[in-house]
């Protein structure tokens, strides 16, 4: 297996999804302004940061989809991909994506699977590892099902996905990874070949003391 990982956020798209998702929400009325946009900001600013508590933030971004049906959910969602998410979609992202078009192409991303299954159709990558919203009944609960995809999580998370199919990190003929953040560096430090993609300061800096290549796609 040739593995190419992709983060999103702030990596193939220019901009969030996560954040992005709980804008659209206060816009459309869904979500209180008042009560929300604060603590959105907030919560974007820790991860930036590298304080986020994800199962705080996952309670936040959760919760809204235990509140409504599924069908109104995915309807919103259309909506929000048409505004938000195709205009975050730069022609530079899509070429990377088919330079590796004859590797097994996979998202791995913080943000839950609600959220970014869309968003990996568009992108034309088979395979998504997300954090997973629970779901009973067919209902989402608000609640995270398993470990959530963030920081060391995404490399167990990878373990397992990797597991399912008889390989493991180091099993693989070759392993790239591109992220921007360097809340990704547990994941960067496991594969072949890190990218660092229009990188924050801290995984810069990082980046350039091993030695690893910096792109930007901006």
């Amino acid at each position: 297996m040739i593995l190419a990982l992709f983060d999103l956020d702030n990596t193939l798209l220019a901009g969030d999804s996560d954040f992005e998702w709980a804008q659209f929400l206060i816009d459309r009325g869904v979500l209180d302004r008042a009560t929300y946009e604060a603590r959105n900001q907030a919560f974007y600013d820790q991860y930036k940061a590298g304080t986020l508590d994800i199962h705080e933030f996952l309670d936040f971004q959760l919760k809204p989809l235990s509140q409504y049906p599924r069908t109104v959910l995915d309807a919103w969602h259309a909506e929000y991909m048409k505004q938000r998410i195709l205009p975050m979609i730069r022609d530079s992202a899509r070429a990377l994506v088919d330079k590796h078009r004859d590797e097994v192409r996979v998202i791995i991303t913080a943000t839950n699977s609600f959220v970014t299954a869309p968003i990996a159709r568009a992108f034309g990558i088979e395979h998504l590892i997300a954090t997973e919203p629970e779901v009973r009944d067919g209902v989402f609960t608000g609640g995270v099902s398993g470990t959530p995809c963030f920081r060391e999580g995404k490399v167990e998370r990878l373990e397992a996905w990797l597991a399912e199919r008889g390989e493991n990190i180091k099993s693989v003929l070759k392993s790239t990874f591109y992220s921007d953040s360097h809340n990704d560096l547990p994941l960067l430090e496991q594969v072949g070949h890190p990218v660092a993609v229009d990188p924050d300061a801290a995984l810069r800096a990082h980046a350039a003391a091993r030695g690893w290549p910096i792109i930007s796609l901006s």
